[in-house]
């Protein structure tokens, strides 16, 4: 599936309706173990406003970077809180298979994807804009669909606290 369907930047009115956030998808149902196991670490969020959950840094991080014009987000957990979650489920993948995080070997990554847009997350007050992740149950989820989708409860938003990764060293 192109990630271009479960990542994108857009607004979501119930929360603020002139600020322009990144999306992630999750679906549930994934093929990818990882996919699953990310998904199941959002039970460990936090509701703040209806329907609007937050997660700790070593829960999940997103961190972005953008190269030309792509933007590409890394979702990534620690790794103790990936093995406990690991533990609890007969479909998890094995913690010690996950790709290490290339800045902090205690933890694993968890999903990447990138599109095209030329949206550059915003820094407030030394604090990078969270990504948003949304959670689905199979097939596709449209953009378009979310606004209903959270106004009806048949979705959560999830915020994860983000950053920019480093540039890649010279070499």
């Amino acid at each position: 599936m192109d990630d271009s369907a479960r990542l994108w930047t857009g607004t979501l009115p119930t929360l603020d309706p002139d600020a322009v956030e990144v999306f992630l998808a999750v679906d549930l149902l994934s093929a990818d173990p990882a996919e699953r196991l990310a998904g199941a670490l959002l039970a460990r969020g936090h509701e703040g406003e209806e329907g609007v959950f937050y997660l700790l840094p070593d829960d999940l991080t997103a961190r972005y970077r953008r190269t030309g014009d792509r933007l590409a987000v890394t979702l990534v957990s620690h790794r103790a809180v990936v093995a406990a979650c690991a533990a609890d489920r007969d479909d998890a993948p094995d913690p010690a298979s996950l790709p290490a995080d290339p800045l902090d070997p205690d933890r694993v990554v968890l999903l990447r994807r990138e599109a095209v847009t030329g949206f550059v997350p915003a820094v407030r007050d030394g604090e990078h804009q969270p990504v948003l992740l949304v959670e689905h149950a199979g097939g596709t989820l449209a953009p378009a669909d979310l606004p209903g989708l959270f106004a009806r409860g048949e979705t959560g938003v999830f915020v994860v606290p983000a950053a920019p990764a480093p540039a890649p060293a010279a070499g």
